[in-house]
């Protein structure tokens, strides 16, 4: 009973410590307010000394050699989608894991567990396309009895959103990333080799009916594909409450990546404030993947992802699970270590603990940069899980 209070207490000065060490990009006024109103909490429940005495610390074996914290699962639920983006998939398709060596539901959540209880607090669902997954229901649902995580998250392309949704949320489901790189039907068919603009934007709209604030709309920005309808997509904004978020092209196996179809956030930027010259620069916490702006009086947000340009390596918190069960600790790094085998062969959790603590102390302090990454032997993005 101690130890379990033991443990809540340790999560609340956690979350002390991150409101106050989060930041605002342009406002050290932020931080202090954060900071004054974690300790405030503390203080007028009378728990201070309870909580400093008896609270675990952030685990060693997710902390890199660097200082970095990694609090942020992202799990691939299945390699299958249902679209064949250009900048994800080979034209000609990938060769899939066989089911056999695939992670099952039972491990999905066995490994969840495991890295919630060392300190993990967000899990976001990947894919593939995520949403054809069966039983993708049941695991958020039982991903929401994991006491100590925060946020359950989905990265979909949309299509199968607006029959899902209604029973992800009453299942747990707390955040939306929905993949939409244009707002042309027949583009939209051009970039994703397949039908369904309509149901995407469905799914958008339907997000924003039940009450997800905000909805995250991701948009890679391609020369010569859509760097054109940039503006369209801030002005989608304006009546909808969207955080648009536009990412620069990155290179992975099969998406013939070239420099020159990169739009780097800059241009983007550049090319939206002649339009909109009151763009406001909004603050973000510091292991933040996006820089973030507004339109004043608009519902929604624009942010830009800019792992090429300006990469966010310093502040990383992510590691990545493949669906066929292999640990990532960089999405650009080539270096994986299989869970799923230690976990078939009948590894200890504290066995387990080891392993990926290991993993996560050979952590690089940066990726080797978009033109050698381009070079560097990896998985299509659809084998790595968004």
């Amino acid at each position: 009973m101690a130890a379990a209070a033991a443990a809540r207490w340790g999560r609340l000065l956690r979350g002390a410590r991150g409101a106050a060490s989060s930041r605002a990009c342009s406002s050290s006024g932020a931080r202090a307010r954060a900071a004054s109103a974690a300790a405030q909490e503390l203080q007028s429940s009378g728990r201070e000394r309870f909580v400093l005495e008896h609270a675990a610390p952030f685990s060693a074996f997710l902390m890199d050699s660097f200082g970095r914290q990694h609090n942020y699962l992202r799990i691939s639920l299945t390699e299958k989608c249902n679209l064949r983006c250009q900048y994800c998939m080979p034209e000609e398709g990938v060769q899939l894991t066989p089911k056999s060596e695939l992670l099952t539901t039972q491990e999905i959540i066995t490994l969840a567990r495991l890295f919630v209880k060392e300190g993990v607090d967000k899990i976001r669902l990947t894919g593939g396309e995520p949403l054809i997954r069966p039983d993708v229901v049941d695991i958020v649902g039982e991903l929401y009895k994991l006491e100590g995580l925060k946020t359950i998250a989905v990265t979909t392309n949309g299509i199968n959103l607006t029959r899902l949704l209604p029973r992800l949320k009453e299942a747990g489901l707390n955040a939306i990333n929905i993949s939409l790189d244009t707002l042309v039907p027949a583009k939209f068919e051009f970039i994703v080799r397949r039908k369904g603009f309509h149901k995407v934007m469905e799914g958008i709209h339907k997000a924003t009916e039940l009450g997800y604030h905000p909805v995250k709309v991701n948009c890679v920005v391609m020369r010569g594909f859509n760097e054109d309808e940039v503006l369209d997509f801030v002005d989608f904004t304006k009546d909808l409450p969207l955080d648009v978020r536009f990412i620069e092209y990155m290179p992975f196996d099969g998406n013939k990546w070239n420099f020159k179809k990169m739009v780097s956030y800059k241009e983007m930027l550049d090319t939206i404030k002649q339009r909109w010259p009151e763009l406001e620069k909004l603050p973000c916490e510091t292991s933040s993947t996006a820089k973030s702006y507004k339109v004043p009086h608009f519902q929604g947000q624009i942010s830009f992802i800019t792992s090429m340009s300006e990469h966010f390596c310093g502040s990383c918190n992510r590691l990545r699970i493949t669906a066929d069960g292999n640990l990532k600790v960089c999405l650009f790094g080539n270096s994986e270590v299989s869970l799923r085998d230690h976990l078939r062969s009948g590894a200890s959790e504290e066995e387990l603990i080891q392993i990926i603590g290991a993993a996560v102390g050979r952590k690089k302090k940066q990726h080797a940069g978009m033109f050698n990454i381009s070079r560097m032997k990896n998985r299509p993005m659809v084998l790595i899980g968004g």
